[in-house]
């Protein structure tokens, strides 16, 4: 594949470079376990797991009147963070990165992840210097990225046109859709390959395809 026409890359996070997605079934399915629900399969998740997280919940069966999604939210979140060290990063990575940034590339992240968090994850991975800046929420609800991939074109002033974004999720096409620069989609993290294609993006297996 070939990025020579993108300057900029902007980065997912969790799907994209942190293999989490096995990881988040498990932890969700501690609270579905909880609550006597049914338990929630890799497959399921990839067909269901949607932004805001809240409508993906809601799509589990938690019920809201019962207890509110920042309760239920907040309790997965501290399954999640409770051993995070555990997720690595996808294969080839490191090598992913370092060609490109070698490339001239200048690249960024955007998550839903806690902003602090995510800055503190990144550096636990070793692959901080690897980027211009990182930016993520300021909450731990991923309620979605818009507002701040819009902060991130104007502080790091960025060319849209020479912009590429790659993510895992149909939210990561639709953040693409809004700025108006082009998506990589790859097919290992939160959403299934079907999902992706029907999106008409570019869609990959692994990340090793970017600089073969």
């Amino acid at each position: 594949m070939n990025l020579y026409k993108y300057k900029y890359i902007i980065w997912d996070w969790n799907g994209t470079l942190l293999n989490d997605a096995a990881y988040c079934v498990a932890c969700m399915n501690i609270l579905l376990s909880e609550r006597k629900m049914p338990a929630l399969s890799k497959e399921r998740y990839q067909d269901i797991f949607s932004f805001p997280v809240e409508d993906y919940y809601a799509k589990l069966g938690f019920d809201f009147m019962k207890e509110s999604f920042d309760e239920v939210g907040h309790a997965f979140m501290d399954l999640y963070f409770k051993d995070l060290q555990s997720c690595q990063l996808f294969p080839d990575v490191e090598d992913v990165l370092k060609a490109l940034k070698n490339d001239g590339k200048e690249q960024f992240i955007l998550s839903a992840m806690e902003q602090n968090a995510l800055q503190q994850v990144l550096k636990e991975k070793g692959i901080m210097p690897y980027f211009m800046s990182v930016y993520g929420i300021d909450n731990h609800l991923a309620a979605g990225k818009y507002d701040r991939a819009r902060q991130m074109i104007e502080l790091g002033d960025i060319d849209i046109k020479r912009t590429v974004m790659i993510g895992d999720t149909l939210h990561d096409k639709e953040v693409a859709d809004a700025l108006g620069c082009d998506c990589i989609l790859v097919a290992n993290g939160h959403n299934s390959l079907k999902r992706l294609e029907e999106t008409r993006s570019m869609v990959i297996n692994d990340l090793k395809e970017l600089i073969e």
